[in-house]
């Protein structure tokens, strides 16, 4: 018999559980940048490490939704570019890991995201395509950002965002490029997860387990609202929901 109260401590936990599991489902069929919302709740709840153990297989699980609903969508040339970087990023996060108080990293995320947001709406606001995807230095900074940031706290969600948003990207190339970029570096993530902070065991796996039917029905809704949204709706929805995942960060 499995022992869950090591993690679960009351009602309120379970609810927050299921909570992040219906946003990511939603999250990875289309509606982005919901995740972020449950990472500080996540972290008050169960423990910053604890709870990327938690929801980072929530997170594969989902992605491979994603992948099998939208896995002729994608455009790989933009993915081949972030990934190299994405994973220089995962290394990073080791390191800093070491130097700086998790609860800091939010901060700093925050900050950052919240520049490159600023960026891409002034550009938006501007009337004009945003001539600093052109340099050969833009892929693998967002690359190495939302590798830093997804394996500090499962937060690189508004990093993809911002930078499909940015190189104007269609919406239905935005989703499946978005579905196949994290399928492949939550993977990448589970084994380092696991072995260097010891944060994924079979409680936690048993947990995700009765979170799954919640990913379901969140990747439904996603689906769904997808479908319904026209491109320039789209675009604007999914701007308004990462700024309000930058100001989650920055105020959690």
């Amino acid at each position: 018999m499995i022992d869950f109260s090591a993690y679960i401590q009351n009602e309120w936990s379970w609810a927050i559980l299921f909570v992040m599991a219906l946003f990511v489902g939603m999250s990875k069929t289309g509606v982005q940048g919901l995740t972020i919302l449950t990472v500080p709740l996540l972290a008050m709840t169960f423990g910053a490490k604890p709870s990327t153990g938690l929801m980072l297989p929530v997170l594969c699980f989902a992605d491979l939704i994603g992948v099998s609903y939208y896995r002729r969508k994608a455009e790989w040339k933009y993915i081949i570019r972030l990934l190299p970087t994405a994973i220089a990023g995962f290394f990073l996060a080791l390191w800093v890991d070491h130097l700086i108080p998790v609860t800091e990293f939010k901060h700093l995320m925050g900050a950052c995201l919240a520049l490159v947001l600023a960026v891409m709406l002034f550009s938006q606001w501007k009337g004009k395509e945003n001539m600093l995807a052109d340099h050969w230095w833009y892929s693998p900074l967002f690359g190495l950002l939302g590798g830093f940031t997804t394996m500090i706290g499962n937060a690189a969600g508004p990093v993809m965002a911002i930078y499909l948003l940015s190189i104007r990207m269609p919406k239905l190339a935005f989703v499946g490029t978005n579905a196949w970029f994290f399928l492949c570096v939550n993977y990448l993530k589970l084994p380092l997860q696991i072995f260097a902070w010891h944060n994924i065991n079979l409680t936690t796996l048993a947990i995700d387990a009765c979170a799954v039917p919640f990913v379901l029905i969140g990747a439904y809704l996603g689906i769904r609202l997808v479908k319904f949204l026209p491109e320039k709706e789209f675009r604007i929805f999914t701007t308004v929901v990462t700024i309000i995942s930058v100001i989650a960060m920055l105020l959690s």
